[in-house]
């Protein structure tokens, strides 16, 4: 089949080689991709937002398969009109996308689920936001209900700045949500679904604050890890029943469907396993290192879920061993980064064992250089039989690679390597 992603980043790039490691897949075309997927297959200058330019494109093309990788897409109802020409699309429509466009519409679907969750307040009055506050105490959380590419939370001890950044969403004409804090590890799981039917990917743990043990600002993520092996048995399943497939069946009762990947972002806590936020599409850095491990093929797959023929019955296969995800970001990321300077070292990288490179923020300049484009530049990506291996690859690459003034956190998956994680004890294993 010949696939069309639409999408300009390093999930698209880590989706884009695993379809091309798919032998049904004979053509891959990206729209409008980046430096280091253009090296990859054919790319195209389309405004991914724009529904009938997309649309058009995968006519031109004849695309067997449309797979839109990040939110705007998708909550612009890029899905909706590919799929009214006819294209089976991977990828929620503009009224399911809702579970990640607005975080009041996904706790509305929470409710109605019965999925376990933190409490929260929807509001645009700052009058509530700081009785909010009060309420739930801190450390505060403060989430702008719109999208904001992973950074339009704020988590903080300090009262004054999360009223300021409250105060910064609702003056944009915005609205918030303001919630208790969720203590215990975080966890991140994908489920593929048709609308109907439900299959898991293995759990990832992304790393959200900007620099080392967790300091900093939230960006859209600095790295990844999987599998998680301090997680008890049989979680999959679980977050599978208690809230991946309560949320796609209540979708589905209320006229929505959801096709495509359902994000699940989850705190382990000593309530047990809560949501933090859903996502309409795969969470980048994490797809990186999930898709680096799977074995089975992803078009077909995909394509199951565009048609709504996925099989719950047959398992996906896994590599062995681990995957570590590391984001090199440009200066002064996640504010305004800067752009345009040359990378160099990425075959180097390339060259270590079990070790590729993702871009995300690329470009090539008139010479043919591949230059700084955006925020998170790209990412190295390595497998090894275990976490320290994965780990000593992935910095072996990064560590060869110049951009200047670029950084990047020196501690992904480092706890869970030298088994530092633990779990809360719930209410029953104290009883």
């Amino acid at each position: 089949m010949k696939v069309l992603v639409v999408g300009p980043g390093g999930r698209e790039h880590a989706i884009i080689k695993s379809l091309l490691a798919d032998p049904k897949v004979s053509e891959v075309h990206a729209a409008p991709g980046n430096a280091g997927i253009a090296q990859d297959v054919p790319v195209h200058p389309v405004n991914a937002q724009d529904p009938q330019a997309v649309t058009e494109l995968a006519r031109q093309l004849h695309a067997d398969l449309v797979v839109v990788g990040p939110e705007a897409p998708l909550v612009a109802g890029v899905g909706g009109a590919l799929r009214e020409a006819g294209f089976p699309v991977f990828g929620p429509s503009k009224d399911a996308a809702r579970i990640e466009g607005s975080k009041a519409f996904a706790k509305e679907i929470m409710a109605a689920a019965n999925v376990p969750t933190a409490r929260a307040v929807a509001t645009s009055d700052m009058a509530e936001v700081r009785e909010a506050l009060t309420e739930f105490g801190a450390p505060h959380v403060v989430k702008d209900d719109g999208l904001a590419a992973g950074k339009g939370v704020v988590v903080t001890s300090e009262r004054d700045r999360a009223e300021a950044h409250a105060r910064e969403c609702v003056e944009a004409g915005g609205s918030v949500v303001i919630e208790e804090f969720l203590e215990g590890p975080e966890v991140s799981l994908f489920v593929i679904t048709d609308g109907e039917r439900v299959v898991p990917l293995i759990p990832a743990q992304d790393f959200k604050r900007v620099r080392d043990n967790d300091q900093g600002p939230n960006t859209g993520g600095m790295g990844a890890y999987t599998p998680l092996d301090w997680l008890p048995e049989g979680f999959t399943d679980g977050v599978v029943e208690r809230v991946a497939r309560p949320v796609v069946d209540e979708l589905r009762r209320r006229g929505t469907p959801f096709t495509g990947v359902l994000y699940c972002g989850l705190a382990v806590t000593k309530r047990g396993v809560q949501v933090i936020e859903f996502n309409a599409r795969f969470g980048d850095p994490e797809t990186q290192s999930v898709l680096a491990m799977l074995e089975s093929p992803l078009g077909e797959l995909m394509l199951d879920a565009a048609q709504g023929r996925l099989s719950e019955d047959g398992a996906l296969e896994w590599k062995s061993g681990a995957s570590v995800t590391v984001v090199l970001a440009a200066q002064n990321y996640p504010g305004a980064p800067r752009k345009g300077d040359a990378i160099t070292g990425l075959d180097q990288a390339e060259s270590v064992e079990e070790t590729h490179v993702i871009h995300a923020g690329t470009a090539t300049n008139n010479a043919g250089d591949i230059v700084s484009a955006g925020g998170r530049v790209l990412a190295v990506v390595s497998h090894g039989a275990d976490l320290n291996e994965a780990r000593e690859r992935g910095y072996r690459g990064m560590e060869s690679i110049s951009l200047p003034g670029a950084h990047y956190r020196g501690d992904i998956a480092l706890a869970a390597a030298e088994g530092r994680i633990t779990l809360p004890t719930t209410a029953e294993e104290q009883a």
